[in-house]
C-alpha cells in the first residue's frame, strides 16, 4: 500500500460522488411510483367484450368480474333487466361492495353509497359509477 496521504480535495470529490449516487437512487425510488401513477393503464390485451352466462345472474344479485383489467359488476335489478357498472368508487378508487339487504352498492372506505343504476345516494363520491353497455345474445350477456 502506498504511504501517499489522500488530500482533502480528493476526499470531498469522492464523498460528493457517493452522495450524488445515493441521491439519484432515492430520487428514482420516489419517482417510479409517480411515473406509474401518471402513465396510461396497460389493458394487457383484454377482450373488448365480456360474455357472462345469463343463468349466473339471479334477480337482485350482483356478479363481480374483470372488464378491461378493472373490477366491474353485473346485476339484474328486475327480471330481464341487466346493468353493468364499474366496481371502482369515484371518490378514491376503492372497490364497492354489494349490499343485498338494501339493494345498493357501498364503498367500504368512506361509506359512499350507489344505486343499482350507479347513481350516488350518499357519501363523498363526486360522480356516479361508470356504466357499460349490455347486450343480450341468446343465453349470454355481452358487456362492452
Amino acid at each position: 500500500m502506498s504511504d501517499t496521504p489522500v488530500n482533502a480535495k480528493q476526499r470531498r470529490t469522492f464523498l460528493g460522488i457517493i452522495l450524488g449516487a445515493i441521491g439519484a437512487v432515492i430520487a428514482g425510488a420516489f419517482s417510479w411510483p409517480l411515473f406509474r401513477f401518471l402513465s396510461p393503464i396497460d389493458k394487457g390485451g383484454e377482450a373488448e367484450q365480456v360474455r357472462v352466462d345469463r343463468q349466473q345472474i339471479k334477480v337482485g344479485d350482483a356478479h363481480f368480474f374483470s372488464y378491461q383489467g378493472r373490477p366491474a359488476v353485473l346485476l339484474q335489478p328486475q327480471a330481464g333487466e341487466f346493468v353493468a357498472l364499474s366496481a371502482v368508487c369515484t371518490h378514491l378508487g376503492c372497490i364497492v361492495k354489494w349490499v343485498d339487504d338494501s339493494q345498493e352498492f357501498l364503498c367500504p372506505c368512506h361509506a359512499g353509497r350507489f344505486s343499482t343504476a350507479g347513481q350516488v345516494l350518499g357519501g363523498p363520491p363526486p360522480k356516479p359509477l361508470t356504466t357499460y353497455s349490455v347486450t343480450i345474445d341468446g343465453n349470454d350477456i355481452l358487456i362492452g
